[in-house]
């Protein structure tokens, strides 16, 4: 049995090393505002043209009508994933008239909750529920913070990694195998994430309308702008998804049952605020129940274990029957470098930063370690790039750079296993998060700081000009290079079919139909 790192990686290599790594499934779920040529929130309706939030496979929305979300199918390369995700944003440019996509996680100039319309997803009990769900989060956390936009990266091992993985660790080849070391990944990316954080942060910055007049302990940077000197991801901080409204919310990744035992505690466990929201007022749903949790996803978590469900089944029940496919890193800002918001170097580094996740050894984290975590997590988030800066390990003080660089080295074996096999650029994509740590101004949110500032532009107008430089690239492209256009045209067009029969077949009422989902 292979307990220690080096013993693993030693073992991995002799067993075929990148051989075992090549192949692994990936995905991004790619969400950005729909704005106006003012550079405010479109208020216009998901477009037909677009199809059927409700039920297309590669377009839908996330909180807002006006918060399209893009999903890819599960790819073996990246270069594949990237040919689609820029294939699906020139099918969805050709179908928005003027309109553009937001290219920043913080949202453009805001003037008001109004603003930010709740997305819609037509007259059936699912497409109801998920409308009300949005509701709640409004009621339970302001709108502005839906509004903030990401990026969700999946990945799974390959199949044949798995009974070689089973040998080397000293364990039976079965569906257990894969949950215990998927949650190793979950708690290594809790320990770790900071150092994604801090090489692809890319919300330093914020509209002074997002702050609704206070200055959040943020620095003015123009006058429209407020900033964090050193931040890297204030969508990553306490001003977006680690709000003090989640922080009793404490799942365990120790164990698949703890993890399932904690997420549905929440969603059953009353909150006295939530309560005096109330569930409705008359025959209006303020959000689906009072409860900490109204349904799993709303836990805000940076990385999720995932199975995919079957039609109506709540992730943890899928987790409860399958155990875990694969997982889901959620930490991830909008890159304003690339026209759909992920380049295919950040691609590369993070496949093998999971892999480096999963190799490592990753006992359970206490909850002082796990107090240390998030830490690390809002301080990389608010200051990530200050000199000097010291970040916890194991309940002790550690240098930032000092760890960030045992991590790269750790991880090299692993990217140069991964281009032997698979080709790609895994060295130069290791290369540039070497050189992004040696110096902070190599960093996505510096980079970004220094942009804006040479703009002379605020933070609404910076990013207004570059999502119609993205406009301008898109429409640029031929529908003859859109590998997926036929697809997409097809998908949109029976998506809306598929919409009307889900509508069609609904035979209980919306609280019936809650009463059998929660059940």
């Amino acid at each position: 049995m292979k307990n220690s790192y080096e013993q693993r990686l030693a073992a991995l290599s002799e067993h075929g090393g990148g051989d075992l790594l090549a192949g692994g499934r990936r995905g991004v779920e790619k969400e950005s505002l729909r704005i106006t040529p003012e550079g405010l929130i479109s208020r216009e309706p998901h477009p037909v043209a677009l199809g059927s939030a409700l039920t297309h496979q590669f377009i839908t929305t996330d909180y807002s009508e006006a918060l399209p979300e893009f999903v890819t199918t599960p790819e073996t390369t990246a270069w594949a994933v990237a040919q689609l995700l820029c294939d699906i944003h020139q099918f969805t440019y050709a179908r928005i008239g003027d309109e553009m996509l937001w290219p920043l996680s913080m949202p453009c100039r805001l003037r008001g909750e109004e603003d930010i319309p709740i997305a819609q997803y037509g007259v059936s009990n699912i497409g109801r529920m998920k409308t009300i769900y949005r509701q709640g989060l409004g009621n339970r956390y302001g709108r502005y913070m839906q509004a903030i936009a990401g990026i969700h990266y999946n990945y799974s091992l390959p199949e044949p990694f798995w009974p070689a993985w089973a040998g080397i660790v000293g364990r039976d080849h079965n569906q257990q195998l894969k949950s215990d070391y998927y949650l190793g990944v979950v708690r290594n990316v809790r320990r770790l994430d900071w150092l994604i954080l801090y090489l692809f942060g890319a919300s330093p910055a914020v509209c002074k309308s997002f702050l609704l007049g206070k200055d959040a302990g943020l620095d003015e940077l123009d006058h429209g702008t407020r900033y964090g000197k050193y931040a890297t991801s204030l969508r990553m901080s306490d001003l977006g998804y680690q709000n003090s409204n989640q922080s009793a919310v404490v799942v365990s990744a120790n164990s698949l049952n703890e993890y399932i035992r904690d997420l549905s505690s929440a969603i059953s466990r009353p909150n006295p605020d939530y309560a005096v929201l109330g569930v409705r007022r008359g025959n209006q749903y303020m959000q689906l129940n009072d409860n900490q949790l109204q349904i799993e996803n709303e836990f805000y978590s940076t990385i999720r274990p995932k199975r995919v469900a079957h039609s109506g089944e709540r992730p943890t029940a899928a987790l409860q029957r399958g155990g875990i496919e694969y997982v889901e890193l959620r930490a991830l800002d909008l890159s304003p470098f690339d026209p759909v918001g992920i380049s295919h170097s950040q691609q590369l580094f993070l496949e093998a930063f999971l892999i480096y996740c999963l190799v490592s050894p990753s006992p359970p984290i206490s909850d002082i370690e796990a107090e240390g975590n998030k830490a690390n997590h809002l301080d990389v988030a608010r200051r990530g790039r200050e000199p000097g800066l010291t970040l916890q390990r194991a309940g002790k003080p550690i240098s930032r750079d000092v760890w960030g660089r045992e991590i790269l080295e750790e991880m090299q074996p692993i990217c140069a296993m991964l281009e032997a096999t698979d080709g790609g650029e895994y060295l130069a994509a290791h290369a540039a998060a070497t050189e992004a740590l040696a110096d902070s101004e190599a960093t996505y949110s510096a980079r970004l700081l220094r942009e804006q500032r040479e703009s002379g532009e605020a933070f609404a107008h910076f990013g207004l000009q570059l999502a119609n430089n993205y406009r301008d690239y898109f429409l640029s492209i031929h529908d003859d290079f859109n590998q997926h256009l036929a697809m997409l045209e097809t998908e949109s067009r029976e998506s809306l079919q598929r919409q009307k029969d889900i509508e069609a077949s609904d035979s209980l009422s919306l609280d019936d139909f809650l009463d059998m989902y929660y059940a």
